[in-house]
């Protein structure tokens, strides 16, 4: 018999990827969304928490941006 899951397939670079699975593990258990981590650079999640993910690394990405004072 087979087992299917819907999920959504990550592909991302190593740093990305300890990022997700660091937020992952950030939250309770109940609300914890990756399915499997299939190696360094894909992970196989839950599907509903795909903005989830794209606003938390918006964020990263605005707190570790560098701009140029004028």
């Amino acid at each position: 018999m087979v087992n299917a899951t819907k999920g959504l397939f990550i592909s991302c670079d190593i740093p990305m990827a300890q990022f997700i699975i660091n937020l992952n593990a950030s939250l309770p258990a109940l609300q914890k969304f990756i399915i499997h981590v299939i190696d360094s650079t894909h992970l196989f999640v839950q599907p509903h928490v795909s903005e989830m993910i794209r606003s938390a690394i918006s964020d990263f990405r605005d707190q570790n941006s560098y701009e140029k004072p004028n």
